[in-house]
């Protein structure tokens, strides 16, 4: 399913879109689902079986034009965030961009950092102040959201711990960042004003995913484009990482809940960072009133706007 959250008459709701691209509104159904999206990852046993059976046989009456409708972010409040560093190509590139050789720890275990999970948004516009636009950046990445509890997981209970896939863009403040990383504490401002996650979050069953010793593999081609001039193009399942290896290194030694989001990282070719560094663009940054579209294969589109 590809399930989202949106506002209808000033109301927050969950829904589906369906084949045509119309919103399945679950709470206009009988019977009613008028719950959060949150709640339905958390009550899913229960629950994804009404969703499912009311997406199967749609009523007229609760099927909505997907233009008069608000996309937020598919899970608007998710409760924790945290971003990975899954693509070497990625690493391995802004590193020699900056005369740095590969960092041997890359191949040692993932690491993710914790984002803000206060400060996310959905399709449509990105709100950002002056010092962000010094050297704004887009990130093409995918995220996950977990649906089970883990501590301790193997591989096999990772994948299983998996709800569903949606696009992520972790907007980037460069100068903000690059300031901030001297002290060695990781990225905080240069990142916390903004991650945008959507459109769909979608369940694993719609996806083209392949089981590998490492985990599974999301095979999905990630495209950005910046006022219609595609810059970036990439694989999901370039991940040196799994989200398996990502999340079994996250639970250790810790109890996570459904509900979590875990980035990947940046695709290679990604972001402009790279991009400037490897010489494709020169000196290009986001500026306000920029179009910036996140494409993921299965995934749908992420269009977002500065403001």
């Amino acid at each position: 399913m590809k399930l989202v959250t949106f506002l209808q008459g000033g109301a927050e709701r969950i829904g589906a879109v369906m084949p045509d691209g119309r919103i399945l509104d679950f709470a206009a159904a009988e019977p009613r689902l008028a719950v959060d999206m949150l709640t339905l990852i958390r009550r899913q046993d229960e629950l994804m079986p009404l969703a499912r059976s009311l997406a199967s046989a749609p009523p007229p009456a609760a099927l909505l034009d997907a233009a008069a409708v608000h996309l937020l972010a598919p899970i608007p409040r998710p409760v924790s965030m945290r971003d990975g560093y899954a693509f070497r190509q990625h690493v391995a590139t802004a590193r020699r961009n900056r005369g740095l050789d590969m960092i041997p720890e890359f191949d040692l275990f993932p690491v993710t950092y914790f984002t803000n999970h206060l400060a996310v948004t959905g399709p449509g516009e990105v709100h950002v102040q002056d010092h962000h636009l010094t050297r704004l950046d887009f990130e093409l990445e995918v995220a996950v959201v977990t649906g089970r509890p883990l501590k301790n997981a193997t591989l096999e209970e990772a994948d299983a711990a998996i709800f569903g896939y949606t696009i992520m863009n972790d907007w980037s403040a460069r100068m903000l960042q690059m300031e901030e990383m001297k002290l060695s504490l990781g990225p905080c401002k240069g990142k916390d004003f903004a991650t945008s996650l959507g459109p769909w979050l979608v369940t694993k069953d719609e996806l083209d995913l392949e089981k590998s010793p490492k985990g599974e593999l999301l095979h999905a081609r990630m495209t950005c484009t910046v006022n219609g001039h595609q810059l970036s193009d990439g694989n999901a399942d370039s991940m040196n990482w799994t989200f398996a290896q990502i999340l079994q290194r996250t639970s250790y030694g810790i109890q996570m809940h459904p509900g979590e989001v875990i980035g990947s990282g940046t695709v290679g070719t990604g972001c402009l960072l790279e991009l400037n560094g490897s010489k494709v663009t020169d000196n290009l940054w986001l500026k306000a009133g920029d179009e910036v579209v996140l494409e993921v294969a299965g995934l749908g589109r992420l269009v977002n706007t500065i403001t």
